[in-house]
């Protein structure tokens, strides 16, 4: 049984996109017959990341990573984060058969929307990480356009997915509130672009879901909305259904997991133009794009429900476990013994 090391600096009790991905990936590819093990902060002590609390780094040294990845024995190493471990991990698998990586978040951009550092730099930094690995596996095909233009290489596909059981219209509303209710999931962030949203003029109500280091400055300036803090499962489900639109001001995300589970739910879907929204609505009608976000919103109040839950079920968790696999088995010179059989959505 071909065994897959995912070093990962974003684990549980995180909630975000790169944890649930990896955690689908987990569970589709034991179908596939693939072992696999995961090196993450919970074996190591942490220390909070400052600023955003919620986030701990792992305090290891490159002798202590490199003997835990020798011991774990595996043929294909896949390095999921540019963070502490991630780091340590690339340079002990450069000494050994190489790794994959994947690019989930616009790194460059969230450091310099903290701290006085050009993006042009951090893109320094991520080619160096990147570039030397087998390959690196990107959510879409606008964003492995984006990628290759400024020097990225070998980037492969590795699309995401929905539980479309899980995530359905037909939940009984858990609040009474004023429609339309715009919504939004995520976290209270600044790289989220969360306040364009919170600021805009719209009819009905602002349901906020999701917790991060501005959730509390955001329920003091904004007493209007109604902030849930962080959901998961059925009542988070519930919340997704209850909405009439669910409005994405990030331009910074590689994709937006949320999309699709708000799609699944029966909700249309208002966002910029940008990659992940452009890559997931495509031509189907299942929301707006539009350079002025309210106008989005707006439009999307037309929208029949049915279209965004006919897009959501193009997407699969056991397709994409396949393609991953596909553009493992490729990156190491070896011919792909997992096939996309079930649909993923056009890139």
């Amino acid at each position: 049984m071909p065994k897959l090391l995912i070093v990962t600096d974003a684990w549980r009790p995180q909630i975000n996109g790169v944890v649930r991905s990896i955690e689908n990936l987990v569970r589709d590819l034991a179908p596939l017959g693939i072992d696999v093990d995961i090196l993450s902060p919970a074996e190591y002590r942490t220390l909070p990341l400052p600023g955003y609390p919620e986030i701990r780094l792992a305090l290891a040294t490159p002798w202590a990573v490199a003997r835990r990845m020798a011991e774990s024995a595996p043929d294909f190493i896949h390095i999921a984060t540019e963070g502490p471990l991630g780091l340590l991990a690339r340079r002990a698998a450069l000494k050994h058969n190489g790794f994959t990586s994947s690019y989930h978040a616009r790194f460059p951009e969230y450091v310099s929307a903290r701290y006085p550092v050009p993006e042009s730099w951090l893109y320094v930094f991520m080619r160096w990480f990147h570039n030397a690995g087998r390959g690196c596996l990107v959510a879409t095909q606008s964003l492995r356009s984006e990628l290759e233009a400024k020097g990225f290489q070998n980037l492969h596909i590795w699309s995401r997915g929905v539980d479309t059981q899980q995530f359905h219209p037909n939940y009984p509303a858990p609040l009474d509130l004023p429609r339309p209710v715009f919504l939004h999931v995520g976290r209270m962030a600044v790289e989220k672009n969360v306040e364009t949203f919170l600021s805009m003029d719209v009819p009905g109500s602002k349901l906020m879901v999701g917790g991060g280091p501005m959730l509390e400055d955001f329920r003091a300036r904004y007493p209007d909305v109604t902030f849930t803090g962080a959901k998961a499962g059925a009542e988070l489900a519930a919340l997704y259904a209850m909405g009439d639109v669910f409005v994405f001001p990030s331009l910074t995300d590689t994709f937006g997991l949320v999309l699709l589970e708000a799609m699944a739910s029966g909700v249309p879907i208002a966002a910029y133009p940008v990659t992940g929204p452009v890559d997931i609505l495509g031509d189907s009608g299942a929301g707006a794009l539009d350079q002025d976000l309210r106008n989005a919103a707006l439009a999307c109040l037309g929208v029949p429900r049915e279209l965004p839950r006919r897009r959501a079920m193009d997407f699969s968790w056991q397709a994409c476990a396949r393609q991953f696999m596909d553009a493992t088995y490729t990156s190491y010179g070896m011919t792909p013994k997992a096939h996309v059989e079930e649909p993923v959505a056009d890139q």
